[in-house]
């Protein structure tokens, strides 16, 4: 499914340029370091230098005149967050952690906000804010005995059985937003930087949300891996742990977000639309021209 999404955002890309005879064109490959926010991590901004990661994308933006601009990317983002690296000792006490991999399609419209036109360094920077529509794919993992664990099959919140959730989907929309600049090098060549948030709609990227449940009852429907994983205070103390099925396992009315920030560089095809911009200022002032 993940190669048929990846296949599918190419073509649009390839589309869109056959479409506009790379006439406003221009594509280019973005690297920078990605982030979470969620039940692990509540504040990005502040978490441990661990959660940071390595992002990357390539992306084709439309120039539709000076100031709107419409980008389709492809993203990779690498996310996770321990609870080992938290500020309070109750949320270090609860022992949980993960990992995933995030692969992200996203359509965005850009404003450039003092106008950016780079032929005869007309207006050659702008800072920029965006905002559209993602479509990502996500697999939490955690660390258990000596390996890494998909969880989102087990079922580590009791999701499947009588009582409980459904399994949630892998497969989630997003809404990124954000803010970035950009500056040209020449008539070719750009270079930016840009901070983007993705607001979710799923609130397990970490495979943490509700409540524990009972863990007799996990074990019995998802099998014991899946309460083992679904409450690890123990293995700090060594003791059983008192967790109910009432006890809070993180906060199921805030959905996760993520957050990729990155430099890009990008490469303004031969006869750029904005080369309409350089066109209109060589003519002469005086009668028009037909």
């Amino acid at each position: 499914m993940k190669n048929i999404i990846l296949s599918t955002l190419v073509i649009a890309c390839l589309m869109i340029f056959q479409n506009t005879a790379q006439a406003q064109l221009e594509a280019g490959i973005s690297v920078g370091l990605s982030t979470y926010q969620g039940d692990l991590a509540p504040n990005s901004i502040s978490g441990s230098f661990s959660q940071l990661h390595f992002s990357g994308g390539v992306f084709g933006r439309y120039n539709v005149n000076n100031f709107v601009a419409v980008k389709l990317g492809l993203n990779y983002a690498k996310l996770s967050a321990d609870d080992a690296n938290a500020a309070s000792e109750s949320q270090q006490m609860r022992n949980l952690s993960f990992r995933s991999n995030v692969y992200e399609g996203a359509l965005t419209a850009e404003f450039n906000i003092l106008g950016y036109q780079p032929y005869n360094f007309e207006r050659t920077f702008s800072p920029y804010i965006f905002a559209g529509v993602a479509f990502f794919h996500f697999d939490p993992q955690v660390f258990f005995d000596n390996e890494w664990v998909d969880v989102q099959p087990l079922g580590t919140e009791g999701q499947g059985l009588d009582g409980f959730e459904e399994p949630y989907k892998l497969y989630q929309f997003a809404i990124p937003f954000g803010i970035g600049v950009k500056y040209a090098l020449n008539d070719q060549w750009n270079i930016g930087l840009e901070v983007g948030m993705r607001k979710t709609f799923t609130d397990h990227i970490d495979d943490v949300s509700g409540l524990y449940g009972d863990n007799a009852v996990i074990a019995a429907g998802n099998g014991e891996l899946a309460a083992a994983l679904n409450d690890r205070a123990g293995e700090l103390t060594n003791e059983p742990s008192i967790k109910t099925e009432t006890s809070k396992r993180g906060n199921a009315e805030k959905d996760d977000s993520y957050i990729i920030t990155g430099i890009f560089i990008s490469y303004n095809f031969a006869d750029n639309g904005l080369v309409g911009g350089r066109r209109k200022s060589k003519r002469k002032t005086g009668c028009p021209t037909f």
